[in-house]
């Protein structure tokens, strides 16, 4: 039996949001739309600059984690936070979400991760991130009961960036697939996919991933391409299941030998993207460990992610298994 429907592993990093608009982004040379990188004086230059702003736990695989909780599926979680105020909101926050979470904290330097995440008019978030602790992330971390213990083990590209986490991910995955388990990853930004397009294509075709989650840009990105078509059947020779996200579009789930699209949900209002992947990769693997249909998978996917983007931050506010419920797709 299966203690754990997913384990996620990823960056444990509190969000700082604010609003602003597009002359900011310019004056602070900030690129739209993406996850950039940054160390602790431009965190710091950029706190200082930015408005009125919500703290919020984030983190793609955190983000995701709680979604599958807030589903009602079993999930776990694996990221470093220091012994620092922001890495005890973290701890906080997402064990009040249901999320089994007992890494040990870092003492000491550096601190918990932050991102100051900035949303324009139209709902485009642009990420600043410091990952602190979240680089410290390494293979004494790595808890084999839960490894085993979890139908599917999911982390984030993102979490490719600090050399120790790669071996931290790759202990887990040996360890899940000894137990007969799933690996799942999302491709994350198409920066990250820049950065690490070969060692990501042979996690794909080595094996050790066996199910991939991207958006439009990361899938163009991986193969280099700006043939959506041609990136989706390279995709499908790659990797044994894999889900591409288009935004308003909907998403496609493709198989050896399916090509299976969903359809996004209509939305009252486009409020803040943060998050919508995580959400989408939360409802559909929440599906996928408790014996959905594919399309039903993608079709939780797709409703989660529509209500994160109605709200401002990454975690879900509204019970989603009630919500989910009374749309009838559980």
């Amino acid at each position: 039996m299966s203690e754990y429907d997913v384990l996620c592993i990823g960056n444990a990093i509190v969000d700082i949001i604010a609003r602003c608009d597009e002359a900011f982004l310019e004056e602070n040379d900030i690129i739209r739309g993406a996850m950039n990188l940054i160390d602790v004086d431009r965190a710091t230059l950029l706190y200082d600059r930015m408005g009125q702003a919500i703290e919020a736990s984030g983190g793609s695989a955190g983000n995701t984690a709680a979604g599958i909780a807030s589903l009602g599926g079993k999930s776990a979680f694996f990221g470093k936070v220091s012994n620092d105020t922001l890495g005890e909101i973290y701890a906080h926050d997402i064990r009040a979400q249901g999320v089994a979470f007992d890494t040990k904290p870092l003492e000491g330097h550096p601190p918990t991760a932050r991102s100051m995440i900035f949303v324009t008019p139209d709902g485009e978030r642009s990420m600043n991130t410091y990952l602190g602790a979240c680089v410290e992330l390494g293979p004494e971390d790595v808890e084999e009961d839960k490894a085993s213990g979890s139908k599917v083990t999911y982390f984030e590209g993102y979490l490719w960036d600090p050399p120790r986490a790669k071996e931290a991910i790759r202990m887990t995955a040996d360890a899940a697939h000894a137990a007969g388990r799933e690996v799942a990853m999302s491709l994350s930004d198409p920066f990250c996919v820049d950065r690490y397009r070969d060692e990501f294509l042979e996690l794909m075709r080595s094996g050790r991933v066996n199910i991939v989650f991207a958006n439009e840009h990361e899938l163009l990105s991986l193969y280099q391409t700006a043939s959506f078509d041609s990136a989706l059947e390279a995709m499908r020779k790659d990797t044994r299941l894999a889900v591409v996200t288009r935004s308003e579009k909907g998403s496609i789930i493709i198989t050896d030998d399916e090509t299976i699209p969903v359809e996004a949900i209509q939305i009252d209002e486009l409020v803040d993207t943060t998050g919508a992947g995580d959400l989408y990769a939360a409802g559909f693997l929440y599906g996928y460990t408790n014996g959905h249909s594919l399309r039903d998978c993608g079709r939780l996917g797709s409703f989660a992610a529509g209500l994160v983007i109605q709200q401002i931050g990454p975690r879900p506010q509204k019970d989603l298994r009630y919500e989910a419920q009374q749309a009838g797709l559980l």
